[in-house]
């Protein structure tokens, strides 16, 4: 079982400001965003994405 939530709300108790999620895709960044509304989240999907992240952050 993954408890993804408990990992999510224990980060951010921990001062995770930024969620990055690798790859294509954006489930990840679904649950972030369910489980902790105003957290930032960040996607990387490739290397051209990279300098655009770094920005961010």
């Amino acid at each position: 079982r993954v408890r993804w939530r408990e990992t999510l709300l224990a980060a951010s108790e921990a001062g995770v400001t930024t969620f990055v999620e690798l790859g294509t895709g954006k489930v990840l960044s679904g649950l972030v965003k369910r489980t902790l509304e105003d957290m930032a989240m960040v996607n990387l999907d490739g290397a051209d994405d990279l300098d655009s992240v770094l920005a961010q952050l």
